[in-house]
């Protein structure tokens, strides 16, 4: 069962309000990957305390870079059920984690953060992670 939208709606606003457009349907996650070329960050959103200490601050912050990914996209975990599991289709070989962040170079994953890759670190360290990336990809 989704978590009820008012819940998640200011977890939502923290990536929408920054550029990122929201994948709420299988949909709208077939169309972000076959309408993009060039580098695509999804973001797979979460209730979690990692999520709004680490992770969304992180991923908002890492986009002040002169590299950064051509296209922004999310999935609410726990919420988008069938947009998220579809989005997650193309993350394999990781396994299904949230909160995630997925980079993508011509539909390719390119690099990727796991939840425990993300649990006990600052945003800081997730930006820096992220702009690591942005400059080898983007």
């Amino acid at each position: 069962m989704p978590y009820p939208e008012m819940l998640v709606s200011p977890m939502r606003a923290e990536l929408s309000n920054n550029g990122f457009e929201e994948l709420k349907s299988v949909a709208d996650v077939e169309n972000a990957f076959e309408n993009t070329d060039g580098t695509m960050l999804l973001v797979v959103n979460s209730v979690c305390g990692c999520a709004a200490g680490s992770c969304r601050p992180g991923v908002v912050h890492s986009l002040n870079s002169d590299k950064k990914p051509e296209k922004l996209v999310t999935v609410f975990a726990g919420q988008d059920l069938e947009a998220v599991a579809k989005a997650r289709e193309n993350m394999v070989p990781y396994p299904p984690s949230s909160p995630a962040i997925a980079l993508f170079k011509d539909g390719k994953l390119v690099h990727m953060i796991e939840r425990h890759m993300i649990e006990g670190r600052t945003a800081e360290m997730i930006s820096d992670n992220l702009k690591h990336a942005y400059e080898q990809y983007c």
